[in-house]
């Protein structure tokens, strides 16, 4: 879910400018059918191989979308690098990043918009999918990361930014802590080598951290009890040209979300499906909470978190972000 590089501006402007282009063609037949239409709308979202979109596959298997009239493909992408200007261009009529990412594609003024929930801190932060972990037991708090190195996946991102977070609030000076960046599936042997003093983890890589022994030192929930990581989101255009389908996908999104919250079984083995996770480790993970309506509040907490950092050059006007 989080697995999310900030793009770059001039990359954007590229992008933007070839959707422009695409835009101003009379090829009718990439466009979605209507709500009307005898078939479905053929619809396709840029998600990412991780845990955190486990409703929307198991809200395709359970029919949610079908009976929306929507013909729904999931097309995987490395990160919300690669799936914002996806949703721009018309490569994607939906997709899904997370909350940092589509604050900074706010803040370029890049036309897209959340329409529904992605994922949620569980609010218990000694259960929640995503954890501070360290090997060292003489780091008791977060605070004692002073003059250490802490492995991100991204730098400039939600998970940089959170562990800042949970230093300020152990009582220790957030400026005082290194970061690294690394694949999520590298930064267990660096933290075993010494590479690293600690690392933040989500499922699937979490539950092997803790079953070594080592402990986690704050998690999401600490930044905030709701906060939204991620959500899905699409383009201007698709909001102008087709607001019918943006209520029919957006209400499907919400069934999945409420089933997939209420139903961890049928997502523990859907992840199998679509990712690398076998079964024994998905029985392990410890699953998020999937809200059916975006949490505000803590976006703006984020929001102001970012603008700290440094992230954000100021706060971004989230209405215009958020349904």
């Amino acid at each position: 879910m989080i697995r999310t590089r900030l793009f770059s501006l001039p990359v954007l402007a590229i992008t933007l400018l070839a959707a422009s282009l695409a835009a101003c063609g009379d090829d009718s037949s990439d466009k979605p059918a209507g709500g009307s239409s005898a078939s479905p709308d053929k619809v396709k979202v840029g998600v990412i191989p991780i845990l955190d979109v486990a409703p929307i596959y198991v809200g395709k298997a359970q029919g949610f979308f079908a009976k929306r009239n929507i013909d729904l493909t999931m097309e995987q992408a490395q990160g919300g690098a690669a799936i914002v200007p996806g949703v721009v261009s018309g490569q994607y009529q939906f997709g899904f990043s997370n909350v940092v990412s589509l604050l900074v594609a706010e803040q370029q003024k890049v036309p897209i918009k959340a329409v529904a929930n992605g994922v949620n801190s569980t609010g218990d932060p000694a259960k929640d999918f995503g954890q501070l972990i360290v090997k060292d037991p003489n780091i008791t708090s977060a605070k004692d990361l002073e003059g250490k190195t802490v492995a991100t996946n991204t730098v400039k991102n939600i998970v940089d930014t959170s562990v800042k977070e949970i230093v300020r609030k152990a009582g220790g000076d957030p400026s005082k802590v290194s970061f690294v960046e690394l694949a999520f599936p590298d930064m267990a042997a660096a933290l075993d080598a010494g590479r690293v003093q600690a690392m933040f983890v989500v499922e699937p890589f979490l539950a092997p951290a803790l079953a070594k022994g080592w402990k986690s030192r704050g998690a999401f929930a600490d930044v905030d009890p709701k906060l939204c990581v991620a959500a899905y989101f699409t383009s201007a255009q698709v909001i102008a040209q087709n607001p019918d389908l943006v209520k029919r996908f957006t209400e499907a999104m919400q069934e999945s979300l409420a089933y997939a919250d209420s139903h961890p079984d049928d997502v523990r083995q859907v992840v199998t499906t679509y990712t690398t996770i076998k079964a024994d480790s998905a029985k392990a993970m410890t699953l998020p909470k999937w809200s059916t309506s975006i949490d505000k509040a803590s976006v703006d907490r984020m929001n102001q978190l970012l603008a700290t950092a440094g992230v954000l050059t100021a706060p971004v006007d989230t209405s215009k972000l958020l349904p």
